[in-house]
């Protein structure tokens, strides 16, 4: 190693992030003191002057001088005629200063002495990106896409930092190519040979949470407060805001202008549906609220059993149910109450929309139903076994099947 590369090797410590000078000092002439040790059997005797400014670096042996013949540890003495050939002016009984150059270093040292600085360096680096992103998990960053794999993504940021987004951390109709520039949050750091791996997440609740902190000033000089976050990542979720000025319209505020703070959140989760409602500590209300659009007609609660049981009118059904289920159920877990849906008993003589039946009756089924003019219930009931069949591409087994759901319906 001569002295430009020794150059190298401190810029690429100058390079690392966060750490301190007095910490790179004392890394190399650990480095430099474990091969003298090995070459020379003690290090006890030798200074390391470090300019890591200008890479830098000088080695002095200091041995004491003692008369021709009489030397009997090389490492600690020097004969007076070697003490000589240094400085004119030595006499016995003085310490010589001799320096030693890295090309006086034997090959392997040499080799070693490149090896363990590499080493060490790598796991500077390494505990640095750990301890820096361990402090930022929850906090959103944004990196570029480097390379995309069948189950992640290697996502770089503005420091060439390895971040991972996996699969399961993405919404479903995410899509990403190289070049493309992600925000996710930070989900966690995990330590694997002493490596870190940090996990970001766009279906986290967290990465909502702070999407309305960037986006809504009150949120996040704490005017208001989100009270909880429930989700179905590229589909809906729900957020229950609480204001602790009575001037301030929470919902109002998260929202926006006609919509205008709320829209730049929504394309960032790929139209994910945004339901914002106001909490409180009424949880009748509170369940009414979070079943929203539906209209509810009156609900009974069990707070033993954390059940509450909702009735609605026929037309109110598929909107508390929601597409998928999803509305119901993240009412549910908003609330923590157990939401069971049924049809006001005074309106049961009325129609029912065939959606309503979605768990009963395969969707392609409903499909081909509506693709002959029946959107509801007694419209299909109206029409002949024989009709069903002729009108539509089903077999009679599974006319015979809907009819008997539908009809159950009213009995």
């Amino acid at each position: 190693m001569n002295t430009i590369e020794l150059i190298e090797s401190f810029s690429e410590f100058k390079d690392i992030k966060n750490i301190d000078r007095v910490t790179m000092m004392n890394i190399i002439e650990d480095v430099f003191r474990s091969i003298l040790i090995k070459q020379y059997g003690s290090d006890d005797n030798f200074d390391i002057i470090i300019n890591p400014d200008k890479g830098d670096l000088e080695i002095w042996r200091n041995r004491e001088i003692v008369p021709d013949g009489e030397v009997e540890d090389e490492n600690q003495e020097i004969s007076l005629t070697d003490a000589i050939k240094i400085e004119p002016d030595f006499e016995v009984g003085e310490e010589a200063s001799e320096e030693v150059r890295i090309e006086d270093l034997s090959r392997r040292s040499v080799l070693a002495l490149r090896q363990n600085l590499a080493a060490r360096i790598q796991d500077l680096e390494k505990d640095s990106i750990y301890k820096k992103y361990k402090d930022r998990v929850g906090d959103i960053v944004t990196g570029e896409v480097y390379q995309v794999w069948k189950r992640e993504i290697l996502i770089l940021d503005d420091e060439g930092n390895e971040l991972i987004l996996p699969k399961s951390e993405q919404i479903p109709s995410d899509y990403f190519k190289k070049g493309d520039t992600v925000r996710a949050v930070v989900s966690r750091v995990d330590l694997k040979n002493n490596t870190p791996f940090i996990i970001l997440s766009r279906t986290s609740p967290v990465f909502l949470e702070r999407l309305f902190e960037l986006e809504v000033p009150e949120i996040f000089d704490g005017l208001i407060i989100i009270k909880n976050i429930v989700r179905e990542p590229g589909e809906r979720a729900k957020v229950a805001v609480e204001s602790y000025d009575d001037r301030v319209d929470p919902v109002g505020a998260c929202v926006g202008m006609k919509g205008s703070r709320i829209h730049g959140i929504v394309r960032e989760l790929k139209n994910e549906n945004i339901d914002v409602i106001n909490f409180t500590s009424n949880n009748v209300l509170y369940i009414t609220r979070a079943l929203s659009p539906a209209k509810i007609t009156n609900i009974k609660l069990n707070d033993e059993d954390g059940k509450a049981e909702v009735y609605l009118k026929p037309d109110q059904v598929s909107l508390a149910i929601g597409k998928g289920g999803h509305n119901i159920k993240l009412a549910s877990k908003l609330t923590e109450y157990e939401i069971d849906v049924y049809r006001d008993s005074d309106e049961d003589t009325e129609d029912v929309d065939l959606e309503e039946f979605a768990d009963e009756i395969d969707h392609w089924i409903l499909d081909e139903l509506k693709s002959i003019g029946c959107d509801t219930a007694k419209s299909v009931l109206e029409l002949s076994k024989a009709d069903l069949v002729k009108r539509t591409d089903l077999e009679e087994e599974t006319v015979d099947e809907v009819l008997k759901v539908l009809k159950s319906e009213f009995e």
